[in-house]
């Protein structure tokens, strides 16, 4: 925290200002009582009737005295009511400061909740309540991200010490080349699901990306292709309606990541005899890519938890494949780094409809 030398505070700077704000006024109006007096003629003037009048002498010397005292007496007034003005104006910021250092100090659940009509203080502790929402939800999902990753990471390096005490409590027991196959296997495992954290925390910084025209028919088109042989593997008919000269300005690596998650999805969670449809189209400023597959039946509600870290849809993968629950996740924080959107909302009849849409 920055260092800084006592000063004044922000309300005896405006009491300070409204007290001499009022005696220049009370100033002004005082060169203009000289400035009028300056009228009267000099010497002792007698009316009509004989009565004494007042010279601009006798005039001056009155104006004077009570001037002076109307000059003080607009000081006081000037740094009583500025005090009390400027308190009350103020008031909205100490609630704001108070609930910066409750937040400082830890207490996320503090808000400002200010009252009243909108203006800038209004304006600054909304500004501030949203703040404080955002980075509470974004820590919370960072501590469930980061318990959920350990936890995915602990489970293959478990597996593998566990694998490594059987074999050196028993090595004549031990078949090498299964040993072996499995630790590949489990090795294998920890590595994909490292570098699909390492993307997603490269997603997660829109401002590592690179802007470049890619044309998004022709990168889904070579994503088709090369999804196409594990589909046909697993009974599953993948076609895409051919599109071309459709450019975005994204990241390609991270938008052909994207893509390919969102294909291998569909042909993954399917079933026998299936389909998965892929399209291009071109939406006003946007580029929409559609993804249908078909599969079992899906709540909206599982639907609308499947984009988070580490969920997986039970019950869905055919295949048997274990995944991460990451692709997804992954999706989602490339289509905001981009400042785009992923919607995902179930088929009649059973599957998924996956739309991901970034900017041309």
């Amino acid at each position: 925290m920055r260092e800084r030398a006592p000063g004044l505070s922000v309300r005896l700077k405006l009491t300070l200002s409204y007290a001499v704000f009022v005696v220049l006024v009370g100033a002004a109006v005082f060169a203009l009582g000289f400035l009028v007096l300056r009228f009267v003629p000099e010497g002792n003037l007698f009316s009509d009737s004989g009565a004494f009048t007042p010279a601009r002498r006798d005039l001056i010397e009155a104006f004077v005295r009570y001037a002076w005292f109307t000059v003080a007496g607009l000081a006081v007034v000037g740094l009583g009511g500025g005090w009390i003005v400027s308190g009350l104006m103020l008031r909205p910021l100490t609630r704001i400061a108070d609930v910066a250092r409750a937040v400082r100090d830890g207490d996320l659940s503090r808000r400002v909740d200010l009252d009243g009509r909108r203006d800038e203080l209004t304006d600054l502790a909304d500004t501030f309540d949203a703040m404080l929402t955002r980075v509470a939800a974004t820590l919370d999902e960072q501590q469930r991200f980061a318990a959920n990753a350990s936890h995915e990471l602990r489970t293959p390096l478990a597996t593998m010490r566990t694998l490594l005490e059987v074999a050196r409590a028993d090595p004549a027991a031990v078949d090498l080349p299964v040993l072996l196959h499995r630790l590949d296997v489990t090795n294998e495992r920890a590595i994909r699901l490292t570098e699909a954290l390492l993307a997603l925390a490269r997603a997660s910084r829109g401002g590592a990306l690179s802007h470049d025209a890619v044309d998004m028919g022709a990168l889904v088109a070579s994503v088709v292709a090369e999804e196409r042989p594990h589909a046909e593997e697993s009974g599953v008919d993948l076609a895409m309606t051919e599109s071309a000269g459709i450019v975005a300005d994204v990241d390609a690596l991270l938008a052909r990541q994207a893509v390919t998650n969102l294909v291998r999805n569909a042909v993954l969670h399917n079933v026998a005899g299936g389909w998965v449809r892929v399209a291009v189209a071109a939406d006003g400023g946007s580029v929409v890519m559609d993804i249908a597959n078909t599969g079992p039946a899906l709540s909206r509600a599982l639907v609308a938890t499947l984009p988070e870290p580490f969920v997986r849809g039970a019950g869905r993968t055919r295949t048997g494949a274990d995944g991460a629950g990451l692709g997804l996740a992954l999706v989602a924080s490339i289509a905001r780094a981009h400042r785009g959107t992923l919607e995902l909302w179930p088929r009649d009849g059973g599957g998924l409809h996956a739309r991901l849409r970034l900017p041309r």
